[in-house]
């Protein structure tokens, strides 16, 4: 593990890694160590509701150290790369040194390397898109922008194909726009969480289990009046088979078995979108021999 004595505690800290690595204990450690404020930089941790299946910070590290961007999109609403990069833009040269932290690398991405300032797709729009099916999605994208994304990640084709009806330009022109960085990667402490695959999976399973004991059941049965498969909070891993559970379509162990089968292949996703990304962010190798 890194020594956290040696992390200067003026200077931003950015922390990434997949999903269950251990990197919201890592931040408050450094929070309590040098101080700092801890912003989150996941794409579901941002909506309200799902607060145990997606793993928000508990009351005890609300305690710890202050954290922001956490359940503070409505369940229903929209966000995008750009919205977050635009509040976590409040976070950069303020009293407190921020310490940003998730698994989104496109967050990272648009924060260290820029990101194109692209108008919002028209909801007209956004609808027919979500009517399609992945392989017309694809097919409507110009090759030099499918060649550029993950084209089994339904969320980045359908933002990718929306841009390109709705401004006449593909996403790949835009991302040739791109401006400065707010925060350029050498002003930064960069560390990414690299974990053993049997370890990583075997913690999946276990907080699967856990989320069940804390009543994550209670939770999608108090959100479920609100649920729709549309909105961009539903795509948090495991809420489709607890609602299927609660509706009576899928038994709990087979829907405890699919949510943990998922969650391991998004962490896999994530690894190598991590690994071929940031090559320049200091590893974290886990679990730590030190």
């Amino acid at each position: 593990m890194i020594a956290l004595s040696g992390i200067p505690p003026d200077r931003p800290v950015l922390i990434a890694g997949p999903t269950a690595s251990g990197k919201s204990e890592l931040a408050l450690r450094i929070a309590e160590t040098g101080g700092g404020v801890i912003v989150n930089a996941d794409a579901m941790q941002v909506f309200e509701g799902w607060r145990l299946l997606t793993a928000r910070p508990d009351d005890a590290a609300l305690a710890r150290a202050p954290h922001r961007l956490y359940g503070h999109v409505p369940l229903d609403g929209d966000y995008s790369t750009g919205a977050w990069l635009r509040e976590a833009r409040a976070f950069l040269g303020g009293a407190e040194r921020p310490i940003l932290v998730g698994g989104t690398g496109l967050y990272f991405a648009a924060l260290t390397d820029g990101l194109a300032e692209i108008p919002a797709t028209p909801p007209e729009l956004r609808r027919e898109a979500d009517a399609l099916p992945l392989e017309e999605l694809i097919a409507g994208l110009a090759p030099r922008t499918a060649a550029r994304i993950d084209l089994r990640n339904r969320a980045r084709v359908q933002r990718a194909w929306e841009v390109a009806r709705a401004t006449g330009r593909e996403m790949a022109d835009w991302q040739a726009d791109t401006p400065p960085p707010d925060l350029p990667l050498a002003d930064a402490v960069p560390l990414v969480m690299r974990p053993q695959v049997d370890w990583l999976n075997a913690r999946i399973a276990r907080r699967f289990d856990a989320m069940l004991a804390a009543g994550v059941l209670d939770e999608a049965a108090v959100l479920r009046p609100r649920w729709s498969p549309g909105h961009q909070s539903a795509r948090a891993i495991g809420a489709a088979e607890l609602i299927a559970h609660l509706d009576g379509t899928l038994p709990l162990d087979r829907a405890r078995e699919a949510a943990i089968i998922a969650t391991r292949q998004y962490a896999k996703r994530q690894r190598t979108w991590f690994r071929n990304r940031m090559k320049n962010w200091t590893p974290i190798h886990l679990p730590s021999t030190g």
